[in-house]
Order: structure tokens, then C-alpha cells, then sequence
């Protein structure tokens, strides 16, 4: 990637990168709509559907400071970024925005929570 600005920048293109830092998205991810896009948009049928959905729920948090806690909270959004399929589900939840990218003929770079987002080109393209 940064060799492909860096030969942007050579040649006098104009080169634009936008960094999106996703790390806290992961905790937005909502259940019911990533179930209903691994349904819709990748075909998964019902067998697979009920195994992601039992992987999703069940999930929960409190707060505890010393002998007390908090009352317990079920998840209703979120996917655990340090889990094998945290990362992966997350990727097919933000599918549309790679399809927004290659709509735009613009060049990316996924990692596990930041996104790049880049292109170039001549001046007079811009103007």
C-alpha cells in the first residue's frame, strides 16, 4: 500500500488515504442484523444460522470491584475481537463497506480492527 502512494506521490499524482480505526465497532456489532446478513447475503442456511446464533448469545458482563458486582448484563451486540471468529464476523458485517470501496474503484487494505482506504490520481482528474 504505501508503496503504491509513495509511486502516486513520485509521479506528481495526487494521492488521498483515509485511516478508520474500527477497534471500538466491535463492540456495535449488532446480533440480529449480522445474523440476518450471514443469512441474506452469504446463503447460510438454517443448521449454520443456529450455530452462529448460539455462539452470539449468551454473552455477558459485570462490573465487580472488590467483594461487589454489578448486576449481570446480556449482550446484545459486540463480537470479541481476541476470539478466532471475532475478526471474521466482523469482516462479514462490514462487507458493505468493501463493496462501497470497490464500487468507487478506490484500494483498501483490511487488518483485524483498521481499515485503509486509498487512491490517486492525475491533478487534472481532479480538477
Amino acid at each position: 500500500m504505501l508503496a503504491n502512494i509513495l509511486l502516486a506521490l513520485d509521479t506528481h499524482d495526487l494521492a488521498v488515504l483515509t485511516l478508520l480505526d474500527l477497534l471500538a465497532a466491535y463492540d456495535m456489532v449488532n446480533h440480529v442484523t449480522l445474523l440476518r446478513q450471514l443469512e441474506e447475503s452469504h446463503v447460510l442456511h438454517s443448521h449454520v444460522l443456529s450455530w452462529f446464533q448460539s455462539y452470539l448469545d449468551g454473552h455477558m458482563q459485570y462490573v465487580c470491584r472488590g467483594t461487589t458486582s454489578s448486576t449481570i448484563t446480556f449482550l446484545l451486540s459486540g463480537v470479541l475481537l481476541w476470539l478466532v471468529l471475532g475478526p471474521n464476523l466482523f469482516m462479514l458485517y462490514t462487507a458493505d463497506l468493501l463493496q462501497l470501496v470497490n464500487r468507487y474503484q478506490l484500494c483498501s487494505h483490511l487488518y483485524t480492527d483498521d481499515t485503509h482506504i486509498y487512491s490517486s490520481c492525475h491533478p487534472s482528474v481532479a480538477l
